[in-house]
């Protein structure tokens, strides 16, 4: 799965912010069950492997994961509602893939090798 920050605002640079974007989404993902194996948070935007709950499409899963992590961002970075004053994070929308096992490694890997690929220290 993977989305973007609202007009592709590089919100999490500072890691900080970075860390407290994916405190948030991972708080979401116990919250409904959602077991994350990677997840790697960019400036603006994420990419994430999970599994999904048994009967949880991947559109329900990711309004959860969107929903309840930019509320609690929010909560707990309120200066970042002045960027966003509608409380919209997220972008609409999103990218959700099923991976068979056979594409898993290099799922993974390329997860992992985001920030080289955007040209990003680790």
């Amino acid at each position: 799965m993977n989305w973007q920050t609202k007009y592709r605002y590089n919100m999490f640079v500072k890691f900080k912010y970075k860390n407290l974007c994916e405190g948030c989404i991972r708080k979401a993902a116990k919250r409904h069950n959602i077991k994350i194996h990677i997840l790697k948070v960019m400036p603006d935007h994420l990419h994430t492997l999970i599994t999904l709950p048994k009967g949880m499409s991947d559109v329900k899963a990711m309004q959860l994961l969107k929903g309840c992590s930019a509320h609690t961002f929010f909560k707990n970075h309120p200066k970042a509602r002045l960027r966003y004053p509608q409380g919209h994070l997220w972008s609409r929308g999103g990218s959700a893939v099923t991976v068979g096992y056979n594409q898993l490694s290099n799922t993974v890997k390329y997860i992992l090798e985001q920030a080289k690929h955007h040209g990003l220290a680790c």
